[in-house]
């Protein structure tokens, strides 16, 4: 059977480490919940990073081809089906 929990040894500056713990303390979170807390936010912020690098390489790519809208877009999709 698997663990439910793996431990992780984290290592940071003691002003660091300080203001985590006062993080944790402040959210009335133990310093375990707060570090998957970041870490799922992290994982979320990557997420929407990379879909939005994918809509910026999108859009440079429709300029290149002279489409300038969601219509020019739609109207290129739909063309040949």
């Amino acid at each position: 059977m698997k663990p439910k929990r793996v431990p992780l040894t984290v290592s940071l500056p003691p002003e660091l480490a300080r203001e985590f713990d006062k993080l944790a303390k402040d959210e009335t979170k133990n310093k375990s919940q707060l570090f998957r807390e970041m870490f799922r936010t992290y994982q979320q912020r990557r997420v929407e990073q990379e879909f939005f690098e994918l809509q910026r390489y999108g859009a440079r790519q429709a300029r290149k081809k002279g489409m300038l809208t969601e219509a020019d877009v739609e109207a290129l999709v739909f063309r040949d089906r």
